[in-house]
């Protein structure tokens, strides 16, 4: 953990990554509290006005909402439902992957078919179809529906990491020496694992956000909360894009995108502290690039690429 903390790219994807989760957390108290306002409150003197306007930073939307307002209580919504998701499935796929490639046998083989046949399935038509019977179910509904369709993709990873520290000399010892399958799982088996775990849930909280935007963009999901999928999608039910409202989707969409980029910058540091080999490569690809960049610089006649 301190040598991910260590990691720039780790660095900057976890505070960005905080910042949301702050926002998430505390925004509906400051809304509520310091700002005496709600996501619903309309401002009839000024509807659809562009950011700047008086009290409205980001703007309003055409129905006359605070978009700032929106964008905070969203945020909850948004990553609440993410962060749910991701645990949901990346704890199936623990739970699903690892025994099936430590145990092997008929359990493996039924664990594995179990997990093709969600592989198979068209989970977001899926999703669509279920989410339609629940339409206006709570967020956390949502994050389950999400969440058992988004684990069988690491559930068949775990599986192959785990068939490989299985046949590795240390475990085979082990077993040979008489310890016992669960205590070699938990002591040495999922330690081994928890870089790819840790990647595996940071990319399964920012697939949960997407397919949450995606359920409201189509006008599925919860109708009973504000978050940023249901803002872009008022935003395009309300033709904002026609009548130049940009600043009514463009505020979701940025913290959709944002959110994505922090998880991934966080990845990509447990990638380079997990496999040492992959940070040398980057910092030899960089030292090869200014080494060509100074030589091209050093050419005559190259003043003006400077």
């Amino acid at each position: 953990m301190r040598a991910v903390l260590r990691n720039t790219k780790a660095k900057v994807g976890l505070a960005v990554f905080g910042l949301f989760l702050l926002v998430a957390i505390f925004g509906p108290l400051v809304v509520d509290r310091v700002l005496h306002t709600n996501p619903r409150a309309i401002d009839y003197d000024h509807l659809g006005s562009p950011p700047g306007a008086p009290g409205h930073p980001l703007g309003t939307t055409i129905q006359g909402a605070d978009v700032l307002v929106q964008v905070i209580i969203g945020a909850q919504g948004s990553v609440f439902v993410g962060i749910t998701s991701g645990l949901l499935a990346t704890a199936l796929a623990v739970v699903i992957g690892v025994p099936s490639g430590f145990l092997g046998g008929r359990l493996d083989r039924v664990l594995t078919v179990f997990t093709n046949l969600f592989l198979t399935l068209p989970s977001f038509a899926l999703m669509l179809i279920v989410a339609g019977y629940i339409q206006g179910a709570d967020w956390w509904v949502i994050a389950i529906l999400i969440a058992a369709f988004e684990w069988p993709g690491g559930a068949r990873y775990l599986r192959a990491q785990t068939l490989s520290l299985r046949n590795r000399d240390f475990a085979v010892a082990m077993l040979m020496i008489g310890e016992s399958k669960s205590r070699l799982v938990f002591a040495e088996v999922l330690p081994h694992l928890t870089g790819i775990i840790s990647a595996m849930f940071l990319r399964a909280v920012v697939a949960g956000v997407f397919a949450e935007a995606g359920l409201a963009f189509l006008g599925i999901g919860t109708t009973t909360s504000v978050s940023w999928g249901t803002m872009i999608s008022e935003a395009q039910q309300q033709s904002a894009i026609l009548n130049g409202v940009w600043w009514w989707f463009v505020p979701p969409g940025l913290c959709i995108a944002v959110l994505g980029t922090a998880t991934a910058l966080v990845n990509f540091g447990i990638d380079e502290v997990s496999n040492p080999r992959l940070g040398a490569a980057n910092r030899k690809l960089i030292k090869q690039f200014e080494r060509a960049a100074a030589r091209l610089r050093a050419r005559p006649g190259t003043e003006a690429v400077r």
